[in-house]
C-alpha cells in the first residue's frame, strides 16, 4: 500500500521551485512543504518499510521494499538536513558526493538511494513558477 499523501503535490512542486530559485531566503514553511512533498513522492515511487529517511525537523518516511522493522531504530536509515535533501531531490547534488562529504548519513545495506534520485529534476521546475 503506497504512503498516504498529506501534502498537495502541486503545492509541493511550487514550494520546491521557490526553494530552488532562492534557497537562502526560503522560509521554514516553504522548505518544510518542499521536503514533505519530496519525501512523500519518494515513498510513493519506492513503497515499503525497510529504509527510514529522516530530514529533521521537517519529515520522515519509510520506503523501499524489504524486511519491515517494527521496534526501535530500523536497520536502514538515511539522515540529512533539508538543504541537502532538496538538492538531492532535484538532482543538483549527487548521492555519492553528499555521502562522501558527510552531508548524508546512510546506514544499512538498503540505504543507498542513488537509484531513486532525483525525485523531481530541476529542469522540470522552471515551468512551475
Amino acid at each position: 500500500m503506497p504512503a498516504r499523501r498529506r501534502t498537495d503535490p502541486e503545492a509541493g512542486r511550487e514550494a520546491l521551485a521557490r526553494w530552488k530559485a532562492d534557497p537562502a531566503s526560503s522560509g521554514r514553511t516553504t522548505t518544510a512543504t518542499a521536503v514533505r512533498a519530496t519525501l512523500e513522492e519518494l515513498a510513493e515511487r519506492a513503497p515499503g518499510h525497510s529504509v527510514e529517511v529522516r530530514v529533521a525537523p521537517h519529515g520522515v518516511v519509510q520506503c523501499v521494499e524489504g524486511p519491515r522493522h517494527t521496534r526501535g531504530t530500523p536497520p536502514n536509515v538515511v539522515e540529512t538536513d533539508a538543504a541537502t535533501w532538496l538538492s538531492l531531490a532535484i538532482g543538483d547534488l549527487s548521492w555519492d558526493d553528499a555521502v562522501s562529504a558527510g552531508r548524508v548519513r546512510a546506514s544499512g545495506s538498503r540505504a543507498d538511494l542513488s537509484a531513486l534520485l532525483p525525485i523531481v529534476p530541476a529542469s522540470s521546475l522552471s515551468s512551475t513558477l
